[in-house]
């Protein structure tokens, strides 16, 4: 999976933000916040990890049992590539 477009991921106030630049920003105004899940998924995006080492990251930082988040992954991926921020 890659990330299509600029995105920064910032830590704003405590929150993660994503940030469009350059060219993206042209074409999407606005910012998205990421709740913790969705930004070790980003990150993990921008490293262009895998869907199972994508899985071990969230289970490494989040106590969760794996069904759920392999349920809760794949959920966020389908919104990520249905609203067009990432390609398979």
């Amino acid at each position: 999976m890659k990330i299509k477009g600029d995105f920064i991921l910032r830590n704003l106030a405590g929150e993660q933000i994503l940030v469009p630049v350059g060219q993206t920003a042209l074409r999407f105004n606005g910012i998205i916040v990421l709740q913790p899940v969705a930004a070790v998924i980003w990150q993990g995006l921008t490293e262009e990890l895998d869907k199972e080492a994508l899985l071990c990251r969230i289970l490494e930082n989040f106590e969760v049992d794996r069904e759920t988040a392999a349920q809760d992954l794949d959920s966020f991926l389908f919104r990520l590539e249905a609203n067009g921020f990432i390609e398979q």
